[in-house]
């Protein structure tokens, strides 16, 4: 139940970050914003249990996991402009 919470906070969490952070390096696509706001979830579960915040098989909260989408937004945003200036 743990993985579906995430993934169901993470889709959330994904909308949420892409309305906080319109641009043009971002992802378009309703479809990647998603996906992008689910890994955002598992990392920010990850990093959470790591630094002991969350309890094991204890998912990220919804803060949490929009923080983790923004920060994955950011690196995708990196990435992606970096490939189209090469």
């Amino acid at each position: 139940m743990g993985i579906i919470w995430t993934i169901i906070i993470g889709f959330v969490a994904g909308v949420v970050a892409k309305f906080i952070m319109p641009g043009s390096n971002e992802p378009s696509g309703f479809v990647l914003t998603t996906i992008l706001g689910i890994i955002g979830a598992f990392v920010a579960t990850y990093l959470g249990q790591s630094l002991g915040w969350y309890a094991p098989g204890e998912g990220a909260g919804l803060i949490g996991a929009v923080v983790g989408a923004i920060v994955v937004l950011v690196v995708w945003g990196a990435l992606a402009g970096r490939n189209r200036a090469a």
